[in-house]
């Protein structure tokens, strides 16, 4: 990672060295004022990490991302299919990640994807901190502290999603990551998974405040609301029961603050394109500027853009996961059950809106979603449900359900086990593409595997791995085990 890491700090180095920041001591105060333009700049370019092509370091076409690891993860836990391999697209990671083969070899370019996908992201960070002095620092100015509560945000989701994506399980005392608080390329030894998290927690907590009157331009930055609800996911990572209702009270802070409402009968078959939608509270409206069109998100999953997913690279939902959602769930409308190459592909959750097959070279008529208001309403029943308050469990169930089923009765007989093996279910149903239901695996301790006759692979078909599993997890790459002398003795 250090020469990827070294070359990004030498252009943001460029910052001070062009713009600087005025210095000026009073009262043995050091008081640095940043430039606006600066700021917002380096803000910009912390987004951009999140949906340019390439962003995991690489020119591969599965490179495009944070959206990139909402596929990877959904194969490796079996409810996505590689159903269809199109002989062109040989190589493409989603190919390897359903044979297992990638995530055990730390030599196999996912591996390095996933780390310097979210390690560029702390990088940009800790420069915009490190324009204020450091993450310590406490800015007044309101511009500020909203410049400064953003890249808090961001470092701690990179943080997190490292912590899901590199580390098996929650064990407080495992080495897990290198920590970085400030932008250098120096190699640091792995933390625990506790010192980790707390960093996450920190961060997190000292954004809240600092974003409390941030009215963001648009879905694609976060504010408070977006913090908490990263506080949420990360808190109940850890499987702590008795801070639950701590991740309670977050979702519902955001749940009843952030003006989203979950997404109706309609919605959920209305392609899933426009950031507008209600019931996004995160995503980003893609631009002809973005310059994305065939490395994309989109061109993986959807049919009808211009890439692989339209040529026969297909992606469907798990047989045995689609057989699952009851006849009557607006969500089995999602996916096509037509015989043939399209079979069970979500032709009608992710689509173009033009739905015109190989109609367009860009993604820019469909836009990215990085986080719905419905898994709050999930998760906060997930976590009641593991605290015994079964009665507010399905009612929490319920605010999602009445929009996908015309009765939800069946609820009122499920309790304990029961009602969190539902909860379970509903959660890889309702976000399915969407990257979640790893989150939920691994939150869970769940067990998954291939189970469905609709995938390309079949040597894992009923196969089932415990959450902690090593497929199921990548491995630190090869670059920075031989780089990094510190993980490389710790290893």
């Amino acid at each position: 990672m250090k020469n990827i890491l070294h070359k990004l700090s030498m252009i943001l180095g460029l910052v001070f060295t062009f713009y600087g920041c005025s210095e000026d001591i009073e009262d043995d105060n050091l008081e640095i004022n940043v430039e606006p333009e600066v700021a917002s700049q380096l803000i910009e370019d912390l987004y951009a990490k999140m949906y340019t092509p390439g962003s995991g370091g690489t020119g591969e076409h599965d490179d495009f991302g944070h959206k990139t690891y909402d596929i990877f993860s959904d194969l490796l836990i079996g409810d996505m299919a590689k159903s269809y391999e199109f002989v062109g697209s040989g190589g493409l990671a989603p190919s390897v990640n359903q044979d297992y083969f990638g995530t055990l070899d730390f030599t196999n370019s996912n591996n390095y994807k996933v780390w310097i996908q979210y390690y560029s992201i702390i990088e940009i960070a800790n420069t915009i901190l490190d324009l204020y002095g450091g993450d310590t620092a406490d800015p007044q100015d309101d511009a500020d502290r909203h410049f400064f509560g953003q890249a808090l945000t961001m470092r701690a989701h990179s943080y997190f999603y490292l912590t899901q994506y590199m580390a098996n399980d929650y064990d407080p005392e495992a080495l897990i990551l290198p920590i970085y608080r400030e932008s250098s390329s120096d190699y640091a030894p792995k933390s625990t998974t506790a010192e980790v998290f707390q960093l996450i927690e920190n961060d997190l907590n000292k954004a809240i405040d600092l974003l409390k009157n941030y009215q963001r331009p648009s879905k694609k930055q976060v504010n408070e609301f977006m913090a908490k609800a990263i506080l949420a996911y990360a808190i109940a990572a850890q499987r702590d029961v008795s801070r639950l209702n701590e991740v309670v009270q977050l979702c519902d802070e955001v749940i009843v603050n952030s003006g989203a409402t979950v997404m109706d009968e309609t919605e959920v078959v209305g392609g899933f394109n426009n950031v507008e939608t209600p019931g996004w509270i995160w995503g980003v409206d893609l631009t002809y500027d973005m310059n994305i069109g065939l490395i994309s998100w989109w061109g993986q999953v959807d049919y009808f853009s211009y890439s692989y997913a339209a040529v026969g690279d297909s992606k469907a939902i798990d047989q045995n996961l689609y057989d699952e959602i009851p006849i009557e769930d607006v969500r089995k409308e999602q996916f096509s059950n037509e015989s043939g190459v399209n079979y069970l592909q979500p032709l009608y959750k992710f689509y173009d809106s033009d739905r015109v097959r190989l109609g367009t070279t860009e993604s820019t008529q469909s836009d990215y979603v990085y986080m719905r208001i419905a898994e709050l309403h999930l998760l906060k029943a997930e976590c009641l449900a593991k605290l015994g308050q079964d009665v507010a469990a399905r009612m929490a169930l319920s605010e999602v359900l009445t929009q996908r089923l015309p009765n939800v009765n069946y609820l009122n007989s499920l309790s304990g086990v029961a009602l969190e093996d539902e909860i379970y279910l509903q959660t890889r149903i309702e976000f399915w593409g969407e990257g979640k239901a790893y989150l939920a695996l691994k939150r869970n301790g769940r067990f998954t595997g291939v189970n469905g006759q609709n995938h390309y692979y079949q040597d894992f078909i009923g196969a089932s791995f415990p959450h902690n599993d090593e497929r199921l997890t990548f491995e630190i790459p090869q670059s920075e085990i031989e780089n990094n002398p510190f993980i490389n003795e710790q290893n």
